[in-house]
This record gives C-alpha cells, sequence and structure tokens, in this order.
C-alpha cells in the first residue's frame, strides 16, 4: 500500500484575507520572508501593520499580492509547486 499523503493539499493554507499576525503565529518561518519584503515595503510589515490582512498589506505598499503569498507559503512548508 502507498501512503498518498504527500499528494494531498494542506487545509490551513495561508490566504490573503489571514492578517499577519495570524500567519507569523501558525507559521513561524515565515517572519523572515515577511523581514525580507520589509525592504519592497519600505517598512517593517511585522511592525506596522499585524493587524492588517495580506491584501491590505499589498494595497498599502505595492506589493505583489501574488509573489507574498507564494512566498509565506513556500515558507510555511505548504506550497505544492505545480508541474
Amino acid at each position: 500500500m502507498t501512503d498518498k499523503s504527500e499528494n494531498r493539499s494542506w487545509t490551513c493554507a495561508i490566504e490573503p484575507g489571514m492578517t499577519v499576525l495570524d500567519i507569523v503565529s501558525k507559521y513561524s518561518a515565515t517572519q523572515d520572508v515577511f523581514k525580507r519584503w520589509d525592504a519592497r515595503a519600505g517598512a517593517c510589515i511585522c511592525c506596522n501593520a499585524l493587524f492588517e490582512s495580506l491584501e491590505t498589506v499589498a494595497e498599502k505598499y505595492n506589493l505583489d499580492l501574488s509573489a507574498l503569498v507564494h512566498d509565506l507559503k513556500k515558507a510555511a512548508g505548504n506550497y505544492k509547486e505545480s508541474g
């Protein structure tokens, strides 16, 4: 019998509606991603937008939301490359 668990998608994926606090609380590895994105934002995201959703953060700091979510999911270990 083969274990098919690797092919299952994660149920608790990072979504654009989640707040920065929700994400760093559940997935501590994402703190490094936010630190890397601080330069693009021109501000400390965790310092200034902790209670805001990723959608709001992307709009406020003119960031690429899909790229940010992608990086966060990779860091959290719940992103599966397609292909």
